[in-house]
């Protein structure tokens, strides 16, 4: 199964600690057990790093990078047949633009879920939501 993470997803696998973290490094060990392919656009790594640049935590911005080079994650492009998707759903549900194009991204590249801690985004119908267990 291939399975859009959605931002925030990574940030707490990769720059957080505590129940968060768990929940998310807990929901990656599942996939990963089972087969299951990560996908992240540019988009998702533009918004894991931001932070680990500001503050200037190295090690972060290092354990970002090296999750976004391994060779189990899909990068999906974005293109502007997922700009066009992005626009019709910020249009109908207004939803914000990053979460927009996150979603058209995962819709265009054929993903089978879409996962994040974002309940609004369930309102989505035309891929599964799933929200962090």
């Amino acid at each position: 199964m291939l399975i859009y993470c959605d931002s925030m997803i990574l940030i707490y696998l990769l720059d957080a600690v505590g129940p968060l973290h768990l929940r998310a490094a807990a929901r990656l060990a599942t996939m990963h057990r089972d087969g299951d392919t990560p996908a992240v656009s540019d988009l998702t790594r533009l918004e894991c790093r931001v932070r680990p640049l500001r503050v200037g935590a190295v090690q972060t911005l290092a354990s970002m990078d090296g999750f976004f080079a391994r060779g189990d994650v899909l990068r999906i492009p974005i293109t502007s047949a997922v700009f066009d998707r992005a626009t019709f759903i910020r249009a109908k549900y207004r939803f914000r633009l990053g979460d927009s194009l996150h979603l058209a991204a995962a819709v265009e590249a054929g993903c089978d879920r879409f996962l994040t801690n974002d309940s609004r985004l369930a309102a989505f119908a035309d891929i599964p939501v799933e929200t962090l267990p």
